[in-house]
């Protein structure tokens, strides 16, 4: 591989639902092949652990919800993670063993209140085995309100590694103006979108966040089908009626002008491998910087509030 470039591995796969050994076994085997093929940096897609459970209610109708619901709701607490915690430990093992750095979508537990309330979170763990830094989603969508409490501007982490600056937001973080400039300002050279969207309208934001950050964007989705849900959940007929496919995936690599460097990835379950100059992150931003030459200070400002919100200062 030539200097300044970064083999990337993505990997395109879906957990059995609420399972987190299934998870971390995943994880294992996906990073482990992607290390053999010389990936460096291995993402995984929105809430791997423990999956993301579309078409699911919790028994949730507006203005109530029911017992079997509530208990559906329990385990996928049961099978989420804490950070730091011993999942971490695990992880970490599975990053230092590959040599890569892991980017796991994750469903996390609050440590420091109620341990009550969950985040969709991003994981970012170090070829060290350590724990870099997460981002919670600021915002979760539609029904996700009910399953994910809210982050705040804490965790627009960024990271800091010999290939370039990575961090990044979820999803539909990702159609948040100023979220995006936020992430644009803190020098984002590879900007990674765990998603659970898998609709055509995701690869163009895909293509404009590329074209308008000039960074690289990685995103990685879920190839799920109904296998992949236990049988015994007590919302298990949610889906019932659905097709077998429940997520077609669409993971793709974009690159600092917009187009594809590989993908997007349909209707299978697999890992896509690219090789990033990271170069052309230099080489893009010579007509259009958004915090630079081309930011206009004078006429815009963004104020972003970093600070953790100790719900303990509020009361």
């Amino acid at each position: 591989m030539k200097e300044g470039q970064l083999r990337v591995a993505v990997v395109q796969a879906a957990p059995i639902l609420f399972d987190k050994l299934s998870s971390l076994t995943q994880i294992a085997s996906w990073t482990k092949d992607a290390a053999a093929k010389g990936a460096k940096l291995v993402v995984f897609p929105e809430v791997f652990i423990s999956g993301y459970p579309r078409g699911l209610t919790f028994g949730t109708r507006v203005g109530s919800r029911s017992t079997e619901g509530r208990q559906d709701w329990a385990r996928y607490w049961e099978s989420a993670i804490d950070i730091p915690g011993e999942d971490t430990a695990i992880l970490g093992e599975i990053a230092r063993e590959a040599g890569v750095y892991l980017v796991i979508g994750v469903v996390e537990r609050d440590q420091e209140f109620s341990r009550g309330t969950l985040f969709n979170s991003i994981l970012y763990m170090g070829p060290d085995g350590s724990v870099l830094g997460k981002h919670r989603k600021l915002v979760p969508t539609g029904a996700e309100r009910l399953l994910w409490g809210q982050g705040d501007g804490s965790t627009l982490t960024v990271i800091d590694t010999p290939f370039g600056r990575i961090g990044g937001l979820i999803c539909w973080e990702n159609y948040m103006p100023l979220a995006r400039m936020a992430m644009y300002a803190k020098g984002i050279d590879i900007l990674i979108t765990p998603t659970a969207d898998a609709r055509d309208t995701w690869q163009a934001t895909l293509q404009h966040i590329g074209c308008e950050g000039r960074c690289f964007v990685i995103s990685s989705n879920q190839f799920v089908t109904k296998e992949s849900y236990p049988v015994d959940l007590a919302c298990y007929g949610d889906i019932s009626q659905d097709s077998d496919i429940l997520s077609r995936g669409g993971s793709a690599i974009v690159g600092p002008l917009g187009g594809y460097v590989t993908g997007p990835l349909f209707d299978q379950e697999g890992m896509i491998i690219a090789d990033l100059d990271l170069s052309l992150v230099t080489q893009s931003r010579f007509d259009f910087d958004a915090t630079g030459h081309y930011s206009r200070p004078d006429v815009f400002q963004l104020i972003v509030n970093n600070q953790k919100q100790d719900i303990l200062r509020t009361i």
